[in-house]
């Protein structure tokens, strides 16, 4: 299993609606994201900042970025684009973390 964190950004005041979007995320989204090899996905909010960590357990890379050319996962950003920082596509403005420590 392959490890993968990123870091997003919320809009101000937009915390709530983020959360509450992901509280709903119905079973497609979840199948595609089981599809594309993802056994486990966290994300954390950081209420000061504004700030997303995410977390990803990934079968595999390659199948892994395949999910951003779904079409469920396009209306996803789409739908997620008034609540966060994104690039013009509506693709979620990310930035990888390198892990540096992991306890098994």
């Amino acid at each position: 299993m392959l490890r993968k964190a990123f870091m997003m950004k919320v809009y101000p005041g937009q915390q709530q609606e983020y959360e509450k979007r992901h509280q709903e995320i119905g079973p497609e989204k979840a199948e595609e994201l089981r599809k594309h090899g993802v056994k486990s996905y966290s994300i954390f909010l950081s209420p000061k900042t504004s700030e997303l960590y995410w977390l990803i357990e990934i079968k595999d890379e390659q199948l892994w970025s395949e999910m951003a050319e779904t079409e469920i996962n396009q209306k996803w950003w789409e739908y997620m684009s008034p609540v966060m920082e994104t690039h013009p596509d509506h693709s979620p403005v990310s930035f990888d973390l390198q892990e540096v420590f992991h306890l098994k």
